[in-house]
Order: C-alpha cells, then structure tokens, then sequence
C-alpha cells in the first residue's frame, strides 16, 4: 500500500534540536535593534500600520504616557455597537444583516435597502452544483475550521470571474461569501459528524426568508427546531463578533495578504486560518475547558471563598492546564470591561433561565467579579483587567446545544462581513505591497563541500 504520510523517521528526531537551536533567536537582540514583537510598541499599543474607516477599539485613553482605563466601546463605521444592539433589539428585529450592510457599504441601510440586501444573500445562500459533494464531503476534516479555509478556496473554481480585482466584483464576491459561510460551516460540520463520530448524516437545505442566524440552526440541527429566543441570541453573538478593527490577527492578515493583489478567496481563507488559532478565535473553548475544570473542583458553586481558592491554584499553576492563565479574562485593548461581554451576559442571564442553567450562570458572574482581585493580589499588578466577550460566548453556544466543533466556525461567519469590508478598503486605499523589514542576526558562513562534511 502506497503511504501517504511520512513516518515519523529517526532523521526527524535527530535533528528536532538542532533545527530548534537554529531557528532560534537570543531575546536580547529584539530589544537592541528595536524590534516591535507582536507589532506592539513598548507601552502595549499596536504599532500603527494603516488607517481604517471600517471598526475602531476603545479601552484607553493616553494621558502624557500614561494609560488610562476607560469602558470599552466597539465602533463599526463610527457608530458604538451597543447602540446598534439597541436600535434593533428595541424593533424585535435581528441585526446581523443590517450591520454586514454597514461594514460592508459604509452606511445604516434603509428599510428597502435591507430587505433588498437580504433577498441578495438568499439568492446566493445555496452552494454551486456539486460543491457539497465533492469540495465537502469528500475528504471530510476534523476541524471545521480547516474545511472552511478549503471550501473559500474551491470556490475560486466556481466562480467565473474569479480574478477580476474592481470593487464591483469584488462586492458581488464578498455578498456571495457572506451568504454561504453559514452553509459551508454546516456543511463541514454534518460531514465529520458522520465520516468521523459515526453519526447519521443529515443534510437540510437552506430556507429563504429566514435569518442567518436563523438559517444556520435550521442547517446544524437535525430536526431543524428553535426558539425564538436561541436565534436572537446566536444573531446577537453574530453582531458582536464581525468586525473589530483593521489590528486584529485575522483582518490585518487579510489586509496583508489582498496587498499582494490576490484574489480574495486567497485573502479570506488565510483569514479563516489566522482565526482558527487558540490565541484568536479560539479562545472561547479555552474558556469551556477551564469552566468544566472549575465546576469538577469547586463543590459550592456559589462559596466566594472556594471559587476564590480555585482561581488562585489556576493563575499559580497549580490546577487545570497549569499555565497560569484564566481564561476570558484580560484583553489586549479593552481594560475596565469589554462592551461585547456586557450585552452578551445580559441576554445569557435571560437564557440561562430559559435553559434551566441558572446556577452556571452565576458562577460565571462570580467568576467575573473574583478574577480580576485574584490576579491583581497574585501577580501584584496594576493592570486593569476584565471579562472578555470569549468567556460568556462559549458558555452561550453551550445552552443554545451547539457542539464544540462549531464555536470558532460561528466567530468566521460572522467576522466575514469585517474581513470583507477590510478586503473592499485594501483594494480601494492601500495601493502598497505590505512589506516589513526583518533583520538578519546569522553571521557569514562559508561553503562547505559534502565530501569535507563532518
């Protein structure tokens, strides 16, 4: 039988040190030629690259050096996010499509404009001929994620103007992807469910007229059946999720990769991988493994003191993964709290009563309150540092019954509407290849011929 992956050969380890030893860099040298790692300036801001239009982050003000904690505000198009949360949720209306429209045309749609929008992404929610068969279900993933990022990529396949950089393309491309991530993901989804947990493979087809977060349980569950309830609250977990700022990992690397003037499934699939990593999009199940850790270790869910002790055994290393982090809490930007977080906890108090899971609930609540005392006594820092929108959306997707497999999959379905706009701005703005300098610290070396080889 022809093999298809290498063994893991003698000549493999062998030299996994000596390949370590010679990829790796002293930390000193980072600091004497300035290097800006993880492009962060000294004081923790990112280092500026480009401009944007399309979100903006708050958690800071900058007083003569000094940070100052603020509440955190999102921005899409110059408009705060809560109050985007507000105007819909006060018609009884989802959100998620109004706010693809904005990120992606710049402006608040019409009544007309909406359902016009709408009837485009229904027009298109279902796969080409053949995809499903043979870019999906042949050669089924394990990850979601990674089928996601193979499926963008195939559909340059199907699509007959692939190449075609005007913004009117692109904007018929980028409604088209905005519409079928929910089914890709779904997709992907019933197909390693079946090919590797040897479950019945059920496949619905999309419905029109219905949501995209309405749509996306229609195709994950097989009695297609929801609440009201849990498809305000996955639209809601959509609106929060899709854009965050042209610095986050996955935008900045589709604003990269779009400079090179390719095509933008090669953009947006290298989006899909930078999300899939656990210091990104997979966050939030970082967040369920510690969560099912506390619970199997704290007898009293609602003793201050316990959960206290347990949180201090985390961040000292000395339970669950022992890396010292607790997960959800801390972000990057956002210091005295994280607006996402807010509006998600608030809808997950009223969920959590519906799904009888109220007691969990409040353990979360105590958890936010005791984590940020925790970590100030033990790491004897003035940080501010609060709860993320990572350590209530798992917790989320938990009650609203959606597998683990799903839970960075549904952060791409909705950061594609931010990932799109971002694509749009880079083909309209940018005009330059990225290019960073990276120095060579390896000294000279000569030649030598295999026969003087030791």
């Amino acid at each position: 039988m022809m093999k298809t992956q290498i063994d893991k050969k003698p000549i493999i380890e062998k030299y996994e040190q000596q390949v370590i030893a010679n990829n790796t860099i002293k930390p000193e040298y980072y600091t004497k030629y300035n290097v800006k790692r993880g492009l962060r300036n000294p004081d923790g801001t990112g280092v500026l690259v480009g401009l944007t239009t399309i979100g903006h982050v708050l958690g800071y003000h900058i007083v003569e050096g000094e940070h100052t904690p603020v509440d955190g505000k999102l921005f899409y198009r110059g408009l705060e996010v809560t109050e985007i949360v507000k105007g819909f949720q006060k018609d009884n209306r989802v959100g998620f499509e109004e706010t693809a429209y904005l990120l992606l045309f710049g402006q608040l749609p019409t009544k007309s404009e909406l359902a016009e929008f709408c009837t485009m992404l229904d027009d298109v929610r279902e796969l080409p001929p053949g995809f499903m068969e043979n870019m999906i279900m042949k050669a089924p993933s394990r990850d979601i994620m990674n089928k996601l990022a193979r499926s963008v990529l195939a559909a340059y396949s199907y699509d007959d103007n692939p190449d075609d950089l005007s913004i009117q393309n692109n904007l018929r491309q980028c409604i088209e992807l905005i519409a079928r991530f929910p089914t890709m993901a779904a997709y992907a989804y019933q197909a390693k469910s079946h090919y590797h947990d040897g479950q019945s493979l059920v496949i619905h087809k999309g419905e029109r007229g219905l949501s995209t977060a309405e749509n996306f349980l229609h195709l994950i569950r097989n009695d297609s059946v929801y609440t009201p309830l849990e498809a305000e609250l996955l639209d809601l977990c959509l609106v929060l999720h899709a854009e965050h700022g042209g610095g986050n990992n996955s935008a900045f690397t589709v604003h990269v990769v779009t400079s090179s003037g390719t095509d933008i499934y090669s953009a947006i699939s290298s989006g899909v991988g930078s999300l899939k990593g656990p210091k990104h999009g997979g966050a939030n199940i970082k967040v369920m493994q510690m969560m099912e850790d506390i619970k199997a270790n704290v007898k009293d869910w609602a003793n201050e003191s316990e959960v206290k002790t347990y949180l201090q055994k985390i961040i000292r290393k000395q339970a669950y993964d022992k890396s010292g982090l607790i997960y959800g809490i801390g972000h990057a930007v956002y210091t005295l709290s994280d607006p996402r977080a807010i509006l998600l906890r608030d809808k997950a108090r009223e969920l959590s009563k519906y799904k009888n899971s109220e007691e969990e609930f409040h353990l979360y609540e105590l958890i936010e309150q005791l984590a940020p005392v925790v970590f100030h006594e033990e790491k004897d820092s003035a940080k501010t540092v609060s709860a993320n929108v990572d350590f209530y959306s798992g917790f989320v997707y938990r009650m609203l019954n959606i597998p683990h497999d799903l839970y960075t999959p549904i952060f791409a379905i909705a950061r594609i509407a931010g990932w799109a706009a971002h694509r749009i701005e880079e083909l309209v703005s940018g005009g330059r290849i990225m290019r960073p300098a990276y120095k060579s610290v390896v000294n000279g070396n000569d030649y030598i011929p295999i026969a003087e080889r030791g």
